[in-house]
């Protein structure tokens, strides 16, 4: 799979001239959602004998058009969707950035300069995807734009438990609640963030429960604080452990805290530091807690640990 960032127009100029069908949209999470027309986009290709291709965008468009609200951390950064998209099949991907210039583009010269240019021949994006200045392009409206070089499908609405499946509904669940549970069901896969192991105060060491302390490579959404069952890619292969995100209160003022998010593996020994892991977080077990001391505190982990053995188990069992 090829990735391509249109940093600008004249770069396309040398792109190939395979023909393509298409994918449009942010993305953020490659939800179900957006696995659905990501799929639809693929399978188009596949029956016309074309190169299926997404065409995705960075930053955010919030950090240019409503800086005051700007989305600071998404679910999926660049490389994590990259991975995600040729699990599904796409040959290219073209990440577009986003800028002033981009956003006062026309519809029709976002779809001359991007898609005909691109030798796009289907087009395939989800019923509320908008291009062009103030979103004035749409699916409904794009066969006018289109000079008869492109036909095009919408996908529409995806639901689940009655609801749209959508990036903000999964952020929501993530950032606010801690409902990875729930995420997991609208992905149709555990959310999974990357870091870097760094030193940390060690205090986890001296309690009994060495921690990897996990520090993000990328604009990841951290869940809420609070525990976790989780488990830490090591080199691709994953070992359960117990998360802790959060600003530790037993030991530090809410004035001094910073967050951090420290993995208690189980069962495992060895040096983790400086490596680059994943976490896979499956459940939360319970809040952040301040205790009265520390003997509270390795009462709880242990409970913690126990409650996370039960919950792979039952997996491994279902």
């Amino acid at each position: 799979m090829e990735c391509v960032y249109l940093d600008g127009r004249p770069f396309i100029e040398q792109m190939g001239s395979k023909e393509k069908v298409i994918a449009l949209g942010y993305f953020d999470g490659v939800h179900l959602g957006h696995q659905k027309v990501i799929k639809t986009a693929v399978q188009i290709a596949e029956e016309k004998g074309m190169e299926a291709a997404v065409m995705t965008f960075y930053p955010h468009p919030s950090v240019v058009l409503r800086p005051d609200s700007k989305r600071e951390a998404e679910l999926t950064p660049n490389a994590a969707k990259a991975e995600l998209f040729e699990q599904l099949g796409v040959n290219t991907i073209y990440f577009v950035k986003f800028d002033r210039t981009l956003s006062q583009l026309s519809p029709q010269n976002f779809v001359d300069e991007y898609l005909i240019r691109l030798h796009a021949k289907h087009v395939v994006a989800g019923y509320d995807f908008t291009f062009g200045r103030k979103a004035m392009g749409n699916m409904d409206n794009i066969g006018e734009y289109s000079r008869s070089m492109f036909s095009y499908t919408m996908v529409p609405k995806v639901e689940l438990f009655g609801e749209k499946i959508s990036s903000t509904r999964i952020r929501s669940l993530i950032m606010e609640k801690g409902a990875v549970e729930e995420a997991a069901e609208l992905l149709r896969r555990p959310y999974q963030t990357t870091g870097i192991v760094v030193h940390g105060d060690q205090r986890g060491r001296t309690l009994g429960f060495p921690t990897a302390n996990v520090e993000k490579d990328a604009a990841y959404l951290i869940p809420a604080n609070g525990v976790y069952v989780v488990q830490l890619i090591v080199n691709g292969k994953p070992f359960n452990g117990v998360c802790s995100v959060g600003l530790r209160p037993t030991f530090y003022s809410h004035e001094a805290a910073i967050q951090t998010v420290e993995v208690h593996v189980l069962d495992f020994s060895g040096d983790l530091y400086d490596q680059k892991v994943g976490i896979k977080w499956y459940k939360r077990l319970r809040p952040e807690l301040k205790f009265n001391n520390a003997d509270d505190l390795i009462k709880q982990m242990e409970k913690d640990k126990a409650d996370t053995r039960t919950y792979f188990h039952k997996k491994k069992g279902s």
